[in-house]
């Protein structure tokens, strides 16, 4: 389950933005997911409230969202929004090259500092 090793990732860069922009507490987190990340996202909730377990991320709110795919068609240049990896031109039917929708990035915080919620 890599969903568990992404939940650490992001925890990770919650602390590191804790010790750059000075706050103690993350309320919500906001994740962006390309529908060709491969992320399971019940699976993410679970790991995610597993390791923020005793952290300055525990109890937070995970979010996520799911921006669409883009491709572009290698046989007639048709770009298009993709469904998979395997969605073809519908235009020619040809093969499509995925120009985004593989990623996964830290969108939005909620977080505080003494008591004070700020975005």
């Amino acid at each position: 389950m890599h969903e568990m090793s992404l939940a650490r990732e992001v925890l990770h860069i919650l602390e590191n933005q804790a010790r750059l922009q000075k706050f103690s507490r993350v309320h919500a987190v906001t994740v962006t997911i390309g529908p060709l990340a491969a992320v399971d996202g019940p699976a993410l909730h679970f790991a995610f409230e597993a390791v923020t377990q005793g952290t300055l991320a525990e109890g937070a709110e995970l979010h996520m969202e799911h921006p669409a795919a883009r491709g572009c068609c290698r046989h007639c240049g048709h770009c298009f929004t993709m469904d998979s990896w395997l969605t073809p031109c519908p235009h020619c039917g040809g093969p499509a090259q995925a120009e985004g929708g593989q990623e996964m990035q830290v969108k939005d915080l909620q977080v505080s500092d003494e008591g004070m919620r700020r975005r």
